[in-house]
């Protein structure tokens, strides 16, 4: 509840008055803050802080970061946590790999940029503006096709995202660009999280990266870079899973069949410009 309290603090802190003295200061904090806030958003998908859902739901329902509805950042997220399902090009929402039968339609620019998003830069310049196009378009065509849910959805979350541009335009110094630009950063720094949460593997338990980071990433990423440790216990606290790897690191490490690295340097070193995983899944069934 603090931390939620203080990053609505921050939020207010980093629009209003870090952007009056400069906006080369407010973009990148701001767009940390949203980072923050996203993350808070996933521990309330996972049944906290409060015991009412809908009571938790409201503090963290503001659409801060602008581009995804809550609700189907809820909806999509617990249907990635099926963890047989894991890597799937279909029943995993989250996941980044395609069917190859699909590859292989692909015209070689579609399949030249694919492959650029599956390096950490690619990733993290032009991840965010992919995914919202194909997020974005898949919701359209449910709606086009008769999804009254969806549609309320994001009608819901339209009225809410321009409250947000419109408090930012009305009431602070950021211009709405300026405020845009760092609702772009922030999925660039969330997209460092997923790059790697997940690989293909014949095993589940094998899907599930350990990243034995300490630093300011993993604090940000609410300590998901234990990624195996967060989806064997999905409703343990942010703040609980630090204990909960010590207290059996090598264990855990045998679980996930050694899926581990140091620390967010080791990948920015090892895939900044080199892809970790090929785009087509590399155990689906072929055409």
């Amino acid at each position: 509840m603090a931390l939620i309290l203080a990053t609505y603090a921050a939020w207010g802190g980093g629009v209003a008055f870090l952007s009056a003295i400069s906006p080369w200061l407010g973009v990148p904090v701001v767009a940390v803050i949203l980072t923050l806030h996203s993350s808070l958003q996933h521990e309330v998908i996972h049944g906290h802080p409060l015991p009412s859902r809908r009571l938790s739901e409201a503090l963290v329902f503001p659409p801060l970061g602008i581009v995804v509805p809550y609700a189907r950042f809820r909806d999509t997220h617990l249907a990635h946590h099926q963890d047989a399902d894991l890597t799937d090009p279909y029943d995993d929402p989250e996941t980044n790999y395609l069917d190859p039968a699909l590859w292989s339609r692909l015209s070689r620019p579609a399949r030249a940029v694919l492959c650029a998003n599956n390096t950490l830069l690619g990733r993290v310049t032009l991840g965010p503006a992919i995914g919202t196009f194909v997020f974005v378009r898949d919701d359209l065509l449910r709606i086009r096709a008769g999804d009254r849910t969806l549609l309320g959805i994001w009608a819901r979350h339209a009225i809410a995202a321009a409250a947000v541009l419109g408090f930012v335009a009305a009431f602070t110094a950021m211009p709405v660009s300026a405020y845009l630009l760092a609702c772009y950063l922030a999925l660039s720094v969330l997209k460092i999280r997923t790059y790697l949460e997940h690989q293909a593997h014949e095993r589940a338990r094998g899907r599930s990266v350990i990243i034995e980071d300490r630093g300011p990433l993993a604090f940000l990423f609410l300590n998901n870079n234990l990624h195996a440790v967060h989806h064997a216990h999905p409703q343990a606290p942010w703040y609980r899973l630090p204990a909960l790897y010590a207290e059996r690191r090598e264990e855990w490490l045998r679980r996930n069949l050694g899926y581990r690295y140091d620390s967010y340097g080791e990948i920015l070193r090892r895939h900044l410009l080199r892809r970790k995983d090929p785009v087509p899944h590399p155990l689906w069934p072929q055409e």
